[in-house]
């Protein structure tokens, strides 16, 4: 997914206007006075330039302040908003088609939904994820782009870093969900004890790691205990089915209690009478109920 022609365009004006006035300030690339006099700027010079910018953010109040080229309020607006920048090394772990997803896996680790310029990511970098990346990513218009220059660091993950990212990937989703505006504030965002207890059980790894948390949810909220084994049931569910169909079973209807199966029938309703017979009120709610669907 690409920014529009217009708003790329525009992208381009304001902050080539950004660039001139830093250089101005700062003589870093001689006989650079204008917007257009980047255009043919390297990405070498260009980068000497965007370096100073970002190491001296108070640059942007001050452009915006004299605005020495009588931009409009919104043209500002927007150049203003790119004080919330975020710089540093992202892995690009999804090619999506409403955006790029720019991994930052550092604790607590964040998603980003990157819009691409005049190329699309995958143009850039290839189909091959993941890609370890140096980039700038700014605010615009309520979407999030890169500021068009983008370092890569062809690096082979072996497996078991592949796992540790895609593991930081779903944490992010689940404690902040897919960044698409700047500037993030993570104590904004809520995340319920029912959305944490979800992530902690989603893997194998995750019920390790996170074992104490788990049973601290749990105690400090009972009525979770029924997510918890719905959850688990649903875990075990998929071990049975597989199981269920190399015996030679094709359909089907069962009920999980605690990793064990106690009843199965035809039909959902035959398991559901064998559960009034043999379990208590109190404990049918814990009862996770699947059908094996013939493939």
């Amino acid at each position: 997914m690409k920014l529009s022609k217009e708003d790329i365009e525009l992208f381009y004006k304001l902050y080539h206007s950004l660039l001139a006035y830093v250089n101005r300030k700062f003589n870093i690339i001689k006989g650079i006075n204008s917007p257009r006099d980047f255009m043919g700027c390297s990405i070498e010079e260009i980068n000497k330039v965007r370096d100073r910018l970002y190491k001296h953010p108070e640059l942007i109040d001050s452009f915006v302040a004299e605005n020495p080229l009588n931009l409009s309020s919104d043209e500002l607006k927007i150049i203003s908003s790119w004080k919330n920048f975020v710089r540093g090394r992202f892995l690009i772990f999804r090619y999506l088609k409403k955006y790029t997803i720019f991994l930052d896996p550092n604790e607590p680790p964040k998603a980003y939904g990157v819009l691409a310029l005049t190329s699309t990511f995958e143009e850039m970098l290839g189909p091959y994820l993941p890609i370890m990346v140096e980039a700038a990513l700014l605010p615009f218009n309520n979407k999030i782009i890169y500021d068009s220059i983008l370092i890569s660091y062809r690096i082979t993950f072996g497996s078991s870093i592949r796992r540790s990212f895609n593991e930081a990937y779903q944490e992010a989703k689940s404690r902040f969900g897919i960044i698409t505006s700047l500037p993030f504030l993570p104590e904004k965002v809520e995340q319920s004890d029912a959305d944490k207890l979800r992530f902690y059980l989603r893997s194998q790894h995750n019920r390790e790691m996170y074992r104490e948390e788990i049973k601290a949810l749990i105690d400090g909220n009972p009525d979770l205990l029924t997510l918890y084994h719905q959850e688990m049931g649903k875990i075990h569910a998929r071990t049975y089915g597989k199981r269920l169909r190399e015996i030679g079973l094709r359909k089907g209807w069962f009920a999980i209690l605690e990793g064990i199966t106690i009843a199965s029938g035809a039909t959902k309703d035959e398991v559901e009478k064998v559960l009034e017979r043999l379990l208590p009120p109190e404990k049918k709610k814990f009862v996770y109920i699947f059908q094996l669907k013939q493939k």
